[in-house]
């Protein structure tokens, strides 16, 4: 593990505590019905999952992989934060929620864990942290069978680029869209929870559509949903408007101007 993904994982355990507590993971302990927004985003496009396999790739503290589990689906979780994996499997165990977990940086996955899914399902606000976007989708090529599918919800590669401190209600540019300028951070909180980080290094990459769309491509995937979005799962500019169900959007005179998230579905062709 290189220095930079090393300085992330270091991050993400340090953002584990504070993350319990502010995604409020005694919702999943106490109440077997309780979902995750974000994977419940995608509902009709993840379709009916009952005895199906998933994996969902940088897991985190598993809140989207148990609502995976409740929609029928045999779960795996990968991630490469221990903290983190112990969290998710606390949280299983103490639902009774069936379900596994490995601690493996993502692009080391492969080598430890040898098999493949219907389902590989990734969430919002993963790929930011990869350096390397088609060694992403070697990974996922590695474990999606043939005929099974790839899901991901993440933040737009445009939306990542603007600036995020401007208080004037302009979209400005100010970050890199495409993969090949590394982003270094110096923060001592997450963007949940009020606990204060120790490890505060962190880096990140934005990657553009067309490479993110080629690499899946370039393996054979066949893309057979992209949507594009105007809300996002969290409050990136100050001037967001929360909407009733919890999402975050722009005010409606630039709300069209600039997508914030999209949903790509790609096949694994079978034989």
């Amino acid at each position: 593990m290189n220095e930079h993904r090393a300085d992330n994982r270091a991050n993400w355990d340090d953002r584990v505590a504070g993350h319990i507590e502010g995604y409020r993971v005694d919702r999943y302990i106490n109440d077997p019905a309780h979902m995750s927004n974000i994977v419940m985003f995608d509902q009709e496009r993840l379709g009916d999952l009952t005895g199906t396999t998933a994996l969902h790739l940088q897991c985190h503290i598993g809140t989207d992989t148990i609502t995976l589990a409740r929609l029928g689906a045999d779960v795996a979780g990968i991630d490469f934060a221990p903290k983190a994996i112990a969290a998710a499997e606390d949280m299983f165990a103490r639902s009774n929620t069936p379900g596994r977990f490995i601690v493996s940086e993502l692009y080391d996955a492969p080598k430890a864990l040898d098999e493949q899914f219907d389902l590989v399902y990734t969430g919002v606000g993963a790929l930011n942290w990869l350096s390397d976007i088609d060694g992403w989708a070697g990974v996922v090529d590695h474990f999606v069978k043939p005929g099974g599918r790839l899901l991901i919800t993440e933040g737009h590669p445009v939306a990542w680029a603007l600036d995020q401190d401007r208080e004037d209600r302009l979209l400005v540019l100010d970050f890199p869209y495409f993969e090949g300028r590394m982003q270094t951070w110096d923060e001592d909180t997450s963007y949940l929870g009020g606990a204060k980080l120790t490890a505060t290094t962190s880096h990140e990459w934005n990657h553009g559509l067309g490479e993110i769309f080629t690499a899946l491509l370039d393996r054979g995937f066949i893309i057979n949903t992209f949507v594009e979005h105007t809300v996002l799962a969290w409050k990136m500019h100050s001037w967001m408007e929360e909407t009733e169900d919890g999402w975050f959007r722009f005010p409606e005179e630039v709300r069209d101007q600039v997508p914030l998230m999209y949903t790509l579905v790609a096949e694994n062709p079978a034989g």
